[in-house]
């Protein structure tokens, strides 16, 4: 068991006040709020998607006693309009959608918010306005609250039976009501949060039911750019799976009464989320929002300009310790992932053996005999029922140990074998993997885990066989520097792909460079460790073994110690964009 921590919080400095609790946030708000005679007040309550809007309207809303109350999603169209309106995003296909790039307010009718702002003009006292879609309806309001919620926790709610935003779909599968989040209402919502970003007077957190939190906008916006310039880990969390394992839960001291620990998203900035400590008060927001709102301090100016709001590096844990084979599996090809599915780079990614056992494989690539038709004639085959993939026909099978490192780029053809602990390190859009064979399994929920033929055939390599696999893909390590106080290598990820991992070898410290671009980083050997700033901007960050972190660009130098082995070898595994 280590000391990882699976709560990371970042203290902020210099800030006013934060509330804890409905009866302190209504009387601050009550404080506020002033009305006089004769006059208006508009509080506007923005609300991400899959934040509980009924709780809101009893335990604040009422207690502020207004004279009008509006929900903003009364007046955008019903479900019907909109699922209509996405319905090309969403396909009918269980797991993939196209990219949406409409704005809120397209969901609105024009004439309903005219006729709601009419009837706000007439209204003396406080008005309120609240709900997804509050500032399209009260674009200017007096006060602006902007309700937050993790997507952790959005994903945890669908399971449970909430329902989309504008859906009657509460007993729809989980995995569909994720995709109608990641592909139309998180891009939305996304949007209209940027655009109201330096607007927000209040920002609350509604993770969890019935126990807001609140801070003011200054000093919420205070905190992320605080974020921007120091290390920090966002919220890890961990899920089941069909294939999980068993050295997560003993290593990290998860919940024993799980029956497994697939994965572990720890660096996924896209679906993570950030703690921010305000005194006694622990903020919970996104940890997205701080990649939208100060994206050159994080990522750095080459890589905005390359990447622009959307955060490049990802980190995830795959455990298969006493578990079993992941699906066999390709990520699309840049040009097929652009025009299918409006992303504007792929899933390239690479496989850290973190720990091993003596029967730990991966699959990876064709054997150099093997055909396009003969793999999916048998793929097909398969998927019908009462026969086995032979894989061993098909796929390659290399026997993995501790530290090392396989590159899998996009179009190769792969799958983690039992017993093996895989530090995924990957681009970002991770919704993208096309399942081509799942050992006869079904999935939690009792039903076929989908699989996505189609797709994979106009994306596998069959290039990407035994000998090119070989040369190009397996411990492609090269040694840049080594003396008395370090080895550095460079390491995992081929040439096609636009991320460079670096491996640092040392006992006592190192110092690293960010390479004009954020850094994500894991340590990968030792106990632990302190990040230190070279000229005093920030305080020593302490890393347990097995957390990612990350390092924003404008840090520009840094050195790693060794905090509590001394004398043993330490090893932190580094990715940039290069």
């Amino acid at each position: 068991m280590t000391q990882y921590d699976i709560r990371p919080e970042v203290s902020i400095k210099d800030y006013n006040d934060a509330w804890d609790g409905y009866d302190s946030i209504v009387s601050k708000l009550k404080e506020r709020i002033q009305v006089n005679e004769g006059s208006q007040f508009i509080l506007a309550i923005e609300s991400y998607p899959g934040v509980c809007n009924q709780e809101i309207a009893s335990k604040l809303i009422e207690k502020m006693e207004p004279q009008k109350v509006i929900y903003s999603d009364d007046i955008a169209f019903d479900s019907e309009t909109v699922t209509n309106m996405i319905q090309r995003n969403l396909t009918d296909d269980r797991v993939f959608g196209l990219m949406a790039h409409f704005e809120l307010e397209e969901f609105f009718d024009k004439a309903n918010i005219e006729e709601v702002q009419k009837e706000i003009s007439a209204t003396e006292g406080l008005i309120i306005i609240y709900g997804t879609g509050a500032t399209v309806v009260a674009p200017n309001p007096d006060l602006l609250i902007y309700a937050d919620l993790a997507r952790w926790e959005i994903q945890l709610r669908y399971r449970a039976g909430t329902p989309n935003w504008k859906a009657a779909n509460e007993t729809e599968d989980a995995l569909r009501k994720f995709k109608r989040g990641y592909f139309f209402e998180w891009r939305v919502a996304d949007r209209q949060k940027k655009k109201v970003f330096n607007q927000i007077d209040f920002l609350l957190d509604t993770n969890i039911e019935n126990h807001p939190k609140m801070v003011s906008g200054v000093d919420y916006r205070h905190a992320l750019k605080q974020v921007a310039s120091q290390p920090f880990r966002v919220v890890p969390y961990f899920d089941e799976s069909v294939w999980g394992g068993q050295w997560m839960k003993e290593r990290f001291n998860l919940d024993p009464n799980k029956i497994n620990y697939g994965w572990a998203f720890d660096g996924v900035p896209e679906e993570n989320s950030l703690l921010l400590r305000f005194g006694e008060v622990q903020i919970e927001v996104p940890s997205i929002n701080v990649v939208h709102q100060f994206p050159k301090e994080l990522l750095g100016s080459k890589v905005y300009a390359r990447f622009g709001t959307d955060f490049p590096i990802r980190f995830d844990y795959l455990d298969t310790v006493g578990g079993g084979n992941l699906s066999l599996q390709v990520h699309p090809l840049v040009e097929y992932a652009q025009e299918k599915f409006g992303i504007t780079f792929t899933q390239n990614e690479s496989y850290y053996i973190l720990d091993a056992k003596e029967d730990s494989t991966i699959y990876l690539g064709v054997k150099n005999n093997t055909t396009k038709e003969d793999l999916f004639f048998d793929l097909r085959k398969a998927e019908k029922g009462d026969f086995r993939f032979p894989d061993e026909k098909h796929v390659n099978v290399f026997p993995v140990k501790k530290h090392d490192h396989y590159s899998i780029p996009a179009g190769t053809i792969h799958c983690g074998g039992p017993n093996t602990v895989v530090l995924e390190i990957s681009s970002t859009p991770y919704i993208f993997t096309f399942k081509l064979w799942d050992w006869e399994r079904l999935g939690l929920d009792g039903i076929p885990r989908p699989v996505h033929l189609d797709h994979g055939e106009a994306n596998v390599r069959m290039d990407f066989n035994t000998t090119w696999v070989m040369e190009n893909l397996i411990n492609p390590f090269e040694t840049i520097k080594e003396n008395e106080e370090e080895k550095v290598e460079r390491t995992g990820l081929h040439e096609l792909e636009f991320i460079e991992t670096r491996r640092y070898w040392f006992k006592e410290k190192v110092e690293i460079e960010t390479f004009d671009s954020v850094n994500m980083l894991n340590l990968v050997e030792g106990e632990e460790v302190t990040v230190e700033s070279i000229d005093g901007t920030f305080d020593p960050f302490t890393v347990h073994y097995g957390e990612t972190f990350i390092v924003p660009e404008q840090v520009k130098r840094y050195i790693i110690r060794n905090r509590k082995q001394e004398g043993k070898e330490i090893g932190v595994l580094q990715a940039f964009v290069k």
